[in-house]
């Protein structure tokens, strides 16, 4: 990786912590709706800020393999949320796995097919709320560290002049 890919993995990570930490010098949520409110604020802004980091990185790297490798390695150890649930993913929108923060197995693996716990298919409705602008899905997956899946609030964005989108989620049990 060169330098300039360096210091914009360093700015990126950086702009997480600070977004983090800004929210959170604001006043907490007192109850469960406040709480997944702010949540979700926080998700927001973190998918935001990494979907227009991204997007400026790979028009810098040529191939796509690169491209990969840089994704990876950008999202690879960003955690956020007080108990540090929060990780991001990114798939591209056929529903392949780019990258996954903790669930390393699922990397390349073509997602279309996969449903939850309930039959929703998972990645089908993240790739379709990115390609329509991002957004908010409900569904169900495996809170790292726990067994069984538990209820998710996922938010996706695109990569602009990518076929890539990053998501984030916010455990909701």
């Amino acid at each position: 990786m060169n330098i300039n890919k360096q210091i914009l993995l360093v700015i990126l990570i950086g702009l997480t912590f600070v977004l983090t930490r800004f929210s959170s010098c604001e006043k907490s949520p007192t109850n469960a709706s406040e709480t997944l409110e702010w949540n979700k604020k926080i998700a927001v802004e973190v998918v935001r800020s990494h979907a227009v980091m991204l997007a400026e990185v790979l028009k810098t790297i040529d191939t796509e393999n690169e491209q990969i490798n840089f994704i990876r390695t950008a999202i690879d150890s960003v955690r956020f949320y007080d108990d540090n649930s929060g990780y991001f993913y990114v798939y591209d929108f056929d529903c392949v796995n780019i990258a996954h923060a903790t669930q390393k197995d699922l990397l390349g693996q073509n997602l279309n097919d996969y449903q939850d716990c309930r039959g929703k298919y998972v990645i089908r409705a993240l790739s379709a709320a990115a390609q329509n602008g991002g957004g908010f899905v409900e569904y169900y997956w495996i809170k790292p560290g726990e067994t069984g899946e538990k209820r998710k609030l996922g938010y996706v964005e695109p990569v602009k002049d990518t076929e890539y989108f990053i998501g984030t989620g916010v455990y909701m049990e």
